[in-house]
């Protein structure tokens, strides 16, 4: 059975119960119950009970929790309902080992918050075999490194896509887009994203799902000329030259494979 390649990652606040009920209708590919920035200091005891409670019994959607403290693990990590940990502020390896002893079976996503995370990207995207995504947290990384344009975070994109890369992890989710009403800046921001190496994009809102998800799969085109490179390598077991005068070789193919399989994820 092919596993889904999720695309949408939709952020819901813990305190919130019928609010996580209702995210797993909205056709986000993984709901994500954040048990941090989005839940007030006051809610905090309520929020961790309700997402216990909530996370007794499977659910038919991937169900993630943010956390930051640590004291938060053990009492989900046995819980047949959770799906994954989203470590908040994690800026070295040992961040990750301590969760993993507590939840040795439990997959770990790292955000990457600060400059020093960036700068330890790849120590952490390596530092146990229970992580399995990095991604940045884009708000928080844009306040420590004073940047204004968003432009000014792409270098820090760029190295959590090669610290994945380099550490055999799927390509790091885009981090939210804050503005739930413009959707036009919404997909122009999915577009460079995706053109830096992201795959996919946490959410706030069920809105913008639908626009991160036509932005992260592939045009007609692109599968198109996907499945012309998969073919013409099919009949050529080398580099090739395709009737447009591109060169083909394996890493281009490979690439191809992997863009139909995008476009086949259903």
């Amino acid at each position: 059975m092919t596993v889904k390649t999720p695309l949408t990652w939709l952020y819901v606040p813990g305190d919130r119960p019928d609010v996580v009920t209702k995210a797993l209708a909205s056709g986000a590919d993984v709901v994500i119950v954040d048990l941090e920035d989005a839940v007030a200091p006051e809610r905090k005891e309520y929020a961790r009970r309700a997402t216990a409670e909530f996370l007794r019994e499977p659910h038919p959607v991937p169900v993630h929790v943010r956390i930051t403290d640590e004291r938060d693990v053990p009492p989900l990590a046995a819980l047949p309902g959770l799906a994954g940990l989203r470590l908040a502020k994690v800026t070295h390896a040992s961040d990750i080992h301590r969760v993993a002893v507590r939840a040795p079976d439990v997959a770990l996503y790292a955000l990457l918050e600060s400059a020093l995370a960036v700068e330890h990207a790849h120590a952490i995207a390596t530092a146990h075999q229970a992580v399995r995504g990095i991604a940045l947290g884009e708000a928080d990384l844009r306040a420590d490194l004073g940047v204004r344009d968003d432009s000014g975070l792409d270098w820090a994109r760029g190295r959590a896509v090669v610290a994945a890369r380099a550490a055999g992890l799927a390509p790091p989710v885009q981090s939210v887009y804050p503005d739930v009403r413009d959707l036009d800046g919404l997909a122009a921001s999915c577009v460079r994203g995706r053109a830096l190496g992201l795959l996919g994009r946490a959410a706030i809102h069920p809105r913008q799902l639908p626009v991160i998800e036509d932005a992260y799969r592939p045009t007609p085109r692109e599968v198109a000329e996907a499945e012309e490179v998969v073919e013409a390598a099919a009949s050529d077991g080398g580099a090739l030259a395709m009737r447009d005068g591109r060169f083909v070789d394996a890493a281009i193919v490979a690439a191809a494979r992997r863009t139909l399989a995008l476009a086949k994820r259903d």
